[in-house]
């Protein structure tokens, strides 16, 4: 549900990027400010969970490479890369999770696994290739910025996904969140406030306004409620495996909307995505029982 709603978040965020006018870092901070007003008005009706100052300075650092620095250089990247080109770019980060958390957490690489990911791999770029997606802004040029943006995106989300996970299981969702937000929010105030003074809210339209709303909170609050439930069950390879669902529901959105059209060659590239997903589900290394110390 949570990547559902991230594949989502891709085709409003086109149109927040190149519509509204406003700093990335400034609807980051607006991002951060509501779901973490969100997240500690709920955690006022649970039980309270005290959080040493250790883990305290594992939370800053799980936001910085968790939060922060993916969504910052997300916003930055869907405003300078051509949509088709972010989608690619953006394959890579189960590939990097996997060997991060090879590295950092010891989860072994078995071929079934490396097979399914590459098997996956091959059929989003298929499929990618294959679309007409632009999501009305197929006359911007991709800048080596946004190409940038995007990898330092892909690198420091399969990061956090490799490092972090015995730290998110340790804690309930709204605890983690709250904190984690609330860390967000103060890094980038400093970067968020100068720009606010210059941004013209008004010229904003309504549509967008709509389009943000989503974004803040169904692809923030909600998408960060879900994200750590599926890092407490499944391996951190197969979680962003299921980031490959992102590109495909734009296209199907695209699809849906006249932009582009299903073919075979589609339907099979597909249904790799789906099998890649499905071998490396299968596979001896998915499962597994959080060690939560």
């Amino acid at each position: 549900m949570t990547y559902v709603i991230f594949g989502l978040n891709i085709v409003f965020c086109r149109d927040i990027a190149t519509e509204s006018g406003l700093a990335p870092i400034v609807l980051f901070a607006m991002r951060a400010l509501v779901a973490g007003v969100l997240f500690w008005l709920v955690s006022l009706f649970m039980p309270r969970e005290k959080v040493p100052f250790r883990d305290l300075m594992k939370i800053f650092g799980a936001a910085v490479i968790g939060i922060f620095l993916p969504q910052v250089t997300f916003l930055n990247a869907i405003a300078q890369t051509k949509p088709v080109d972010l989608s690619i770019i953006t394959t890579v980060t189960p590939i990097l999770t996997m060997f991060s958390a090879a590295i950092f957490l010891r989860e072994p690489i078995t071929w079934k696994k490396a097979g399914g990911v590459m098997l996956s791999f091959v059929g989003i770029v298929w499929i990618i290739l294959q679309s007409n997606v632009s999501g009305g802004v197929s006359d911007r040029e991709t800048t080596a910025m946004g190409i940038t943006y995007t990898l330092l995106n892909c690198t420091i989300f399969a990061l956090y996904l490799g490092t972090c996970r015995k730290l998110v299981a340790r804690y309930s969702v709204v605890t983690m969140m709250k904190w984690m937000f609330l860390v967000s929010l103060v890094l980038s105030l400093p970067f968020a406030l100068p720009k606010v003074a210059v941004s013209d809210f008004g010229a904003v339209s309504a549509t967008v306004w709509w389009e943000i709303g989503f974004l803040i909170f169904f692809a923030t609050f909600i998408a960060y409620f879900l994200l750590p439930v599926g890092q407490t069950r499944i391996r951190p390879t197969l979680v962003s495996m299921y980031g490959y669902l992102q590109p495909i529901i734009a296209i199907a959105i695209s699809i849906a909307s006249g932009g582009d059209r299903l073919t075979f060659t589609k339907i099979v590239a597909a249904l790799l995505v789906f099998a890649g997903v499905w071998i490396v589900t299968t596979s001896k290394a998915a499962d597994f029982k959080v060690d939560k110390q």
